[in-house]
């Protein structure tokens, strides 16, 4: 009987054993899974493209020279005023030519508050509506200077000065465009646009400007 008892403890050591080659199980586990993180710094290598970065810098260097060139005639055109440009159209036609001229300014990117349009002769229908409502409103429009202004010729003078004129000559004393026109010109910081009658513009505009 006290055989049977000795038995089981060679079974137990042979469960011993087995638990080793377990053990070399986990020798072989994912610890050679490190190895191939090198792969990462190869990432690094990458800021080998950005070298191109550098000769970009180099054209603005290249260019900022070439700016100080034509800057030097700008300072002249400032001083000798705004660009004119005549429109030659009738007196009944003068107002229209003059919203053409407006359309394509806003249509070239400028902005509402830039043009000061001006009549000679009977006032644009927008500035008729809005002195309906009282000047008080009408004044505080051209104030807020975000949107194209309309004045006449008796009030012109009241009207302060925007990038863009644009004189309508569209009758009137003629008192009124000899008035109107140096006026306009004063009050345009970079374009005069006339629309009328080319040598009732000339004759003024030679004579007062």
């Amino acid at each position: 009987m006290p055989l049977i008892p000795e038995e089981p403890q060679i079974h137990e050591s042979a469960q011993g054993p087995r638990a080793t080659p377990a053990s070399g199980r986990t020798a072989p586990t994912p610890r050679p899974v490190p190895g191939p993180r090198p792969a990462a710094p190869s990432r690094p290598g990458r800021p080998g493209p950005q070298r191109p970065t550098p000769p970009v810098q180099r054209i603005p260097r290249d260019v900022a020279p070439a700016k100080p060139g034509p800057s030097g005639p700008a300072a002249p055109a400032a001083a000798a005023g705004p660009q004119i440009q005549l429109i030659p159209a009738s007196a009944e036609g003068a107002l229209d030519a003059a919203e053409e001229a407006v359309d394509l300014l806003l249509d070239s990117g400028r902005a509402p508050g830039d043009v000061l349009v001006i009549t000679t002769g009977a006032r644009h229908p927008w500035a008729e509506h809005e002195l309906s409502f009282g000047e008080a409103s009408y004044w505080a429009q051209h104030d807020a200077g975000d949107d194209v202004f309309y004045t006449d010729a008796a009030i012109a003078s009241r009207a302060a000065s925007r990038p863009v004129v644009v004189v309508a000559v569209n009758g009137g004393p003629a008192s009124a465009v000899g008035t109107v026109l140096p006026l306009a010109h004063s009050r345009a910081g970079a374009l005069l646009i006339v629309c009328g009658d080319p040598q009732q513009i000339n004759g003024v505009l030679g004579a007062g400007v």
